[in-house]
């Protein structure tokens, strides 16, 4: 069977199926794993250069604090054309994340060969799981993709046992820093999974921006900071938008030295199996527990606290 992926976490699940080999194509920012997809065709492109813009301008050019703009992506039909899928795998959750489904059918009703369109639109944790089972059954392999889901809830009920009956610490997850944006949709159900209570955004929800008072009077007492695309060396080059906001250094977080950078990309913004491992990551960074492997600097990374003579971090 002949596979395009429009999603990264797709591209994720058909790994995790161990259907890699299937794949002809891909977008230009799946990158796991890096040696399944490395030499696939891309067949998207972003016409924004993130790394040389802030996070206000990327918001901007995508509409705003609505995101009610176009996708960040466009399409190379030709090219998609020119590798003859049997299935596309692409989402209809946030059209500023990947590919517009409606884009994606349009260009696959002009190939006219028979091309089989998944759109996934998980929302919670389980929804997630549940896609590997989606995508299994119409690639041939639904019992292996149940045996896969089955482990991977195992995995969580771990991390649920070894932080049960511990002290729930306050936890606010911010996806993105301007304008202030709460991690929703399953990042609430991985921070209750790894013992945590998330604030200010609730399971599965879709969320909008957030005021900085409103995260303030949250009082939370860790602070994750995940931006969906960015990873870790991103994110660390725009952290001042927060710790220049006033109060900053008054958060229970900030003085317990309890905020994070974590990197979103692989395990907290694309819904695909490497959720499992975020929340694990995050059972190490709210109590120390260890499960699955150990929690590397890449993967959580504290935040040093500003300097207490910082002029923009005062109150």
């Amino acid at each position: 069977m002949r596979i395009v992926s429009l999603l990264p976490a797709a591209t994720d699940i058909v790994a995790e199926l161990g259907l890699a080999g299937q794949l002809v194509g891909r977008t230009h920012e799946c990158d796991w794993p890096p040696e399944a997809v490395a030499d696939l065709p891309v067949v998207t492109a972003t016409g924004l250069d993130q790394d040389a813009l802030t996070s206000r301008e990327i918001s901007d050019a995508v509409g705003g604090a609505t995101h009610s703009g176009s996708s960040l992506y466009t399409l190379d039909t030709e090219a998609l054309a020119a590798l003859r899928p049997d299935v596309v795998l692409t989402q209809d959750l946030c059209e500023v994340c990947a590919v517009s489904y409606r884009k994606v059918s349009r260009a696959v009703r002009l190939l006219d060969a028979g091309t089989r369109v998944l759109s996934l639109e998980p929302h919670t944790l389980d929804d997630v799981l549940d896609c590997l089972v989606t995508v299994g059954e119409l690639l041939g392999v639904r019992e292996r993709a149940e045996r896969r889901r089955a482990d991977l809830r195992d995995r969580l009920q771990g991390i649920r046992q070894a932080v049960a009956g511990r002290a729930r610490p306050r936890v606010v997850a911010i996806e993105w820093l301007d304008p202030l944006w709460p991690a929703g949709h399953w990042v609430p159900d991985q921070i209750a999974t790894a013992g945590g209570e998330p604030l200010l955004a609730a399971s599965g929800a879709h969320t909008s921006p957030m005021t900085w008072e409103a995260v303030r009077a949250a009082r939370p007492e860790v602070v994750l900071v995940l931006p969906c695309g960015f990873p870790p060396e991103r994110t660390l080059r725009e952290t001042h938008l927060l710790t220049r906001l006033p109060g900053w250094p008054d958060l229970p977080a900030v003085r317990a030295g309890r905020v994070w950078v974590l990197d979103g990309p692989a395990y907290f913004n694309r819904p695909g199996p490497r959720v499992v491992r975020g929340a694990e990551v995050l059972a190490h960074v709210l109590h120390g527990v260890r499960t699955g492997d150990e929690v590397t600097p890449a993967e959580a990374l504290p935040l040093p606290a500003a300097p207490a003579d910082d002029p923009d971090t005062t109150s």
